[in-house]
């Protein structure tokens, strides 16, 4: 079964990874470092909660999730507004697509909780 969330989680770390490598070939290491960090945990706590023991885990792992999609688009934010870092503005819109649907996941599983 296809899940959303989960393909895009997957699409926005591999955009991740490839922005990382140009931010380390242009020597940006320490915003590359932590730029690759956020953005692929929040992959990694989407599949986490997709076997979550109950419905309060599943929440954790969504908030971990977000709070690393938060993260994320920090450093996008300071790569963006620094003169002299390459920016990916296709990255951008897919962490805020990702953002989108999780915001809307927590939202739903804490009404009905």
């Amino acid at each position: 079964m296809k899940n959303p969330v989960v393909d895009k989680s997957i699409e926005v770390a591999l955009l991740i990874i490839s922005y990382c490598e140009l931010l380390q070939r242009e020597k940006k290491y320490v915003i590359a470092r932590q730029l690759l960090k956020s953005g692929t945990s929040i992959g990694a706590n989407i599949h986490e909660a997709q076997n979550a023991e109950s419905k309060a885990d599943f929440i954790h792992k969504i908030k971990i999730a977000t709070k690393e999609l938060e993260e994320t688009k920090y450093w996008l934010l300071l790569c963006k507004e620094s003169e002299n870092y390459p920016t990916h503005p296709t990255l951008e819109q897919k962490v805020k697509e990702v953002g989108l649907i999780l915001y809307k996941i927590l939202s739903t599983s804490i009404k009905s909780k």
